[in-house]
């Protein structure tokens, strides 16, 4: 029996619980274990109407497999929590959900982690500093360059910068950084999808890509340069490609990924073809984790109105990297 693989609940008072919930009601092809507040999860099963059997996580034990079941290592929250009502004390059981999660996989004890969304500013008022759990996890597992990107059928779009002010998006970028980028997302594009050669398209900054330094010289300055640095290393890469063109079907068909420059330059396009089913990946770690395409949602939480087709995407595409990982 392969590790399981451990899913973290997110923000309580969100639609995390729900999530985890209805996915554990579908059959699956791997073991599972919700890292939870058991009682939580029991509240919102009872809310929602589900006929749920919770067990609880045994380290060595195979979790049960069928549809039905759910097996969980309790962690308790601080407060008793109401769907849609946030409360800062359980700010640190999440981060607490989300840590055991990641040391279980550095461990060996889980194969992946595939985390629910979580909410970001309750995390700032507890007193953490934490902009994503990308940058979150980079930093719990030493991984010198984490690269988020966000998949849906065919289409990759992975980012150069994360979850940035747009103004300081300009100074993040450097030459250097972004032939890291590149060879992260290559190696792991072969590793995980076994791509023998990933072509990958790389937008420009500015509109119409700088327009030969008329709308901005970052093109010129650092993004031409990096392109050039990674094709010497044996990496495919075009560009820089204009956003507003490189989107264009045909001109995207001959790509496996594309690279762009910030959060809001390269998600739209890819959330529009594929909201609801998408899946966050984080590439350049030590570990395998995947995520939602999608926020807390606090308005749907205990409604029975979520959709669970994105967490279900980044179970069965953790579920898929792990399969690579143990044949590796």
């Amino acid at each position: 029996m392969p590790a399981p693989i451990a899913l973290t609940a997110g923000e309580p008072a969100g639609i995390g619980p729900d999530l985890c919930l209805s996915a554990a009601c579908m059959p699956r092809r791997w073991p599972l274990v919700c890292i939870a507040d058991r009682d939580l999860l029991r509240a919102r099963a009872q809310l929602l109407g589900l006929a749920l059997e919770l067990t609880d996580y045994k380290p060595g034990v195979a979790p049960p497999m069928g549809g039905g079941t759910l097996c969980v290592l309790h962690q308790p929250l601080a407060a008793r929590c109401e769907p849609g009502q946030l409360d800062v004390r359980n700010a640190r059981a999440v981060l607490g959900w989300i840590d055991r999660g990641v040391d279980g996989c550095l461990s060996g004890e889980f194969a992946a982690v595939v985390t629910a969304p979580v909410q970001k500013s309750l995390i700032h008022q507890a007193g953490t500093d934490f902009s994503g759990h990308t940058e979150y996890i980079a930093q719990r597992t030493h991984a010198p360059l984490p690269v988020m990107m966000l998949t849906a059928a065919n289409m990759r779009v992975a980012l150069a910068t994360t979850h940035l002010p747009l103004r300081a998006v300009s100074d993040a970028l450097s030459t250097a950084g972004l032939t890291r980028t590149l060879q992260v997302l290559s190696d792991d594009l072969r590793r995980y999808w076994g791509l023998p050669h990933p072509r990958i398209a790389v937008c420009g900054l500015n509109p119409h890509a700088g327009e030969s330094g008329v709308l901005g010289d970052e093109e010129q300055r650092v993004i031409a340069p990096a392109i050039a640095q990674s094709r010497a290393q044996g990496v495919h890469v075009d560009g820089p490609i204009p956003a507003d063109t490189l989107f264009v079907p045909r001109i995207l068909a001959p790509y496996d990924a594309v690279l762009a420059m910030y959060h809001d330059q390269g998600l739209p396009v890819l959330k529009h073809a594929g909201f609801g089913h998408a899946v966050n990946v984080t590439l350049g770690l030590p570990i395998i984790r995947t995520s939602v395409d999608h926020g807390t949602a606090l308005d749907l939480a205990g409604s029975g109105r979520a959709d669970a087709g994105s967490l279900v995407a980044a179970i069965e595409l953790a579920m898929q990297m792990a399969s690579v990982k143990e044949r590796l």
